[in-house]
């Protein structure tokens, strides 16, 4: 099945976002483990921090400049407590009704219980969904989140839109 997310964004948004040259390789690759086996991350893109440790996301420069988006990133333990959300482009009343509207961990605990999925990753990644610039992403952010990956022998990820 083909998912064509560009079918939802408006179509001044298409040139900014389609940056994929023709014939570049392809950005997945095959998923080698049983995912009875796998430990799984989540990967959120709704600016989540865990509050009152981290720091939220900058929604200052964000309000001063409406297009620029965050692009840092916050590791949330997978036993994390109260989740805050700094996002000025998603609405946040689902996400502090339910915490797995924009980070299902307590859906993947269930599916670790239920031994569908092997383990939850220790850590999990947040960002701010919202990038106009993507360069400090791709740069820095990008391979920030793929060494913890690494490191904690993560085998596939998850990603929860915001």
């Amino acid at each position: 099945m083909i998912v064509d997310s560009f079918r939802f964004l408006p179509h001044s948004f298409r040139a900014a976002y389609d940056l994929e040259p023709v014939g570049a390789p392809q950005v997945w690759t095959d998923f080698a483990v049983r995912l009875g086996e796998a430990s799984i991350a989540l990967l959120s893109t709704a600016g989540l921090y865990v509050e009152g440790i981290q720091e939220p996301y900058d929604l200052d420069r964000e309000r001063a400049e409406p297009t620029w988006g965050d692009p840092s990133h916050r590791v949330i333990p997978h036993n994390a407590g109260q989740l805050g959300m700094a996002h000025l482009h998603v609405n946040d009343a689902d996400t502090r009704a339910d915490r797995n509207v924009s980070l299902p961990l307590d859906v993947l605990a269930e599916l670790v219980a239920e031994g569908v999925v092997g383990a939850s990753s220790p850590n999990h990644a947040s960002v701010m969904g919202y990038q106009g610039d993507l360069n400090g992403w791709r740069d820095v952010t990008a391979p920030a989140i793929t060494q913890l990956l690494t490191e904690q022998h993560t085998n596939g990820v998850v990603l929860a839109p915001a």
